[in-house]
């Protein structure tokens, strides 16, 4: 089953999404509402995470959240946890509450968090809840505005300094750039996330990818790893099986096809063409030869040395 990447590191900033099971409401009552923004202000005491940006909808919600000590999973357990339990003790059912995993984007701060803010701040409106974002009662908006005394567990300094250091200038300043596209026709800024996973120019993407996915290996449970990974090429694959099995060529061939199929994130068509046959006949050719591994502890070992060599999974 495909999971979500999941990237921690200390000071991540994430979008964050969660929606009910089979897309039915999480939130029923102001009370449900009141009782999720007090697991988010106990993830700031017990967790030390920072909510900068909230907005709950009827089934589903978002988040702007960082993670100064790199624990968005310990975090998210408690929120989504905590209140899964109070949902279904209330209401005397059991089960989950939430569709799967939450959706969580590691997101550049520096060039995303003003647009992402506005984005969830409209969600009310592009859902036509009401008309102007300061009617909702369930986002962060009017404290980002003025209009309402800010909770101390929410942080709207880090998005307000980019409108000006004098608070009632930012805050004014802040509805100008929210309220612009109000009723307006607009592209999500989480369209050009890459891999579903990041959200930031082709500089940030990099660095993740060499701080924290470097060395990972690939798993097929993972997509978002397979996509954002930059393995070897099939031509890669092929020399480094040619060197070590050199002397067999039928079973270099095989040995070749079935690491491109596993490990080289190119698709059935691609492999197929490389190796002169059809998209179905790579698939066959590929479980046979994971078969004959199986019961060849020999060639096993042999193919496990090639992988390392090619920094590939053991098989």
């Amino acid at each position: 089953m495909a999971r979500p990447l999941r990237i921690e590191y200390p000071g991540a900033f994430y979008h964050i999404t969660s929606r009910g099971n089979e897309r039915k409401d999480i939130f029923r009552s102001a009370r449900d509402r009141e009782k999720f923004l007090s697991y988010l202000e106990s993830s700031t005491q017990r967790y030390g995470a920072v909510i900068h940006v909230y907005c709950l909808m009827t089934n589903h919600y978002h988040l702007l959240l960082e993670t100064p000590l790199g624990n968005l999973s310990q975090i998210m357990r408690h929120i989504n946890g905590a209140y899964t339990t109070y949902f279904n003790t209330r209401r005397q059912r059991s089960g989950h509450l939430f569709q799967g995993r939450y959706k969580a984007i590691v997101v550049d701060a520096d060039e995303y968090a003003e647009e992402l803010s506005r984005y969830i701040h409209l969600n009310p409106v592009r859902a036509g809840i009401v008309e102007r974002p300061e009617e909702y009662q369930w986002s962060s908006y009017q404290y980002y505005i003025g209009h309402r005394k800010k909770p101390e567990w929410l942080k709207t300094d880090f998005i307000l300094d980019y409108f000006g250091k004098k608070v009632f200038t930012a805050q004014k300043r802040y509805r100008e750039f929210v309220n612009a596209f109000v009723n307006k026709e607009y592209g999500s800024p989480l369209k050009e996330t890459v891999a579903s996973t990041i959200l930031g120019g082709i500089d940030f993407v990099e660095e993740i990818k060499d701080k924290y996915l470097n060395g990972k290996k690939v798993d097929r449970n993972l997509p978002a790893l397979s996509e954002l990974s930059t393995g070897p090429t099939i031509e890669e694959i092929s020399n480094g099986v040619k060197a070590i099995l050199e002397e067999d060529v039928a079973l270099s061939r095989k040995a070749t096809l079935y690491l491109c199929h596993r490990y080289s994130r190119k698709t059935l068509k691609e492999i197929g063409s490389y190796f002169g046959i059809g998209e179905s006949a790579v698939s066959q050719a590929s479980h046979r030869f994971k078969l004959t591994l199986d019961n060849d502890r020999k060639l096993r070992k042999k193919i496990n040395y090639i992988s390392k060599r090619l920094n590939l999974c053991n098989v």
